[in-house]
């Protein structure tokens, strides 16, 4: 199979995985971000926080959502220490974060080890305008490499940023869901062939992505119910994407 899915916590997982196994890690983390009191981070869920008030979409909570900074910081630099051990020489990392953690996020990556290489833009068309105020419809994904990068074993032209809105109505299956179509994009910095990570795989749209742009896919998650949905959607794209030349009859 062209992917695994993990589900459990992901410092435990990957403790168990073989060094250099993939050539992307790819990932989504809890932001933590947003709660400017103590009160308002520690008594607000995921979905309270990244939700609208009376919404329609009957989307699962998940944990991670409530730690400070300091604390959201040591374990970004844990995890993705194991994420460096994990990654070939040459490979790369892509971690999204918003402008309040943004510096920390920079950080943790160099601590952990990685070569800090910049930072792109999510723009989000439909961001909520707010008055007498700049509209905050970006999100940013920072990305470093392990060591030096060969670009004649990967020589693609990536732009650095992309315009797309988060999926909606019955399109949208977890409460932070990026666009498969940024994802498919953004993969691509793996390649071709190689092997992509995601630690926080949430609904599975890296793992989407990876897959359909030929890439193998490496996902944990640690909500159950997200994992089942990530379960889901990446045998589906498997299913969609197999050629009469994919499969083997046998008599």
């Amino acid at each position: 199979m062209p992917f695994s899915l993990h589900q459990g916590d992901a410092l435990v997982v990957l403790s168990g995985l073989p060094d250099g196994c993939v050539d992307s890690v790819i990932t989504d983390p809890p932001y933590n971000s947003g709660g400017r009191t103590a009160k308002e981070r520690t008594t607000r869920s995921a979905k309270q926080k990244y939700t609208s008030v009376g919404a329609k979409n009957d989307l699962a909570d998940f944990t991670g959502e409530n730690m400070d900074q300091r604390s959201y910081g040591f374990w970004l630099t844990q995890i993705m220490t194991e994420g460096h051990r994990l990654t070939r020489a040459g490979g790369t990392a892509l971690l999204f974060t918003d402008w309040r953690q943004l510096p920390t996020t920079t950080d943790a990556i160099q601590a952990a080890g990685w070569l800090w290489r910049g930072v792109l833009a999510w723009h989000k068309p439909q961001a909520r305008p707010q008055k007498g105020r700049f509209t905050q419809n970006c999100e940013f994904v920072v990305w470093a490499s392990k060591g030096p990068i060969d670009g004649s074993r990967n020589p693609v032209y990536l732009p650095g940023m992309y315009s797309a809105s988060q999926p909606s109505g019955a399109q949208r299956q977890h409460i932070t869901q990026k666009p498969v179509e940024v994802m498919r994009e953004l993969v691509k910095i793996s390649p071709e062939g190689g092997t992509v990570l995601d630690f926080c795989a949430g609904s599975g749209s890296t793992g989407v992505a990876a897959l359909l742009e030929g890439r193998d896919f490496i996902g944990v998650e640690k909500t159950e119910h997200y994992a089942s949905i990530a379960a889901d959607r990446l045998t589906e794209t498997i299913r969609a994407t197999l050629t009469q030349d994919d499969v083997v009859l046998a008599t």
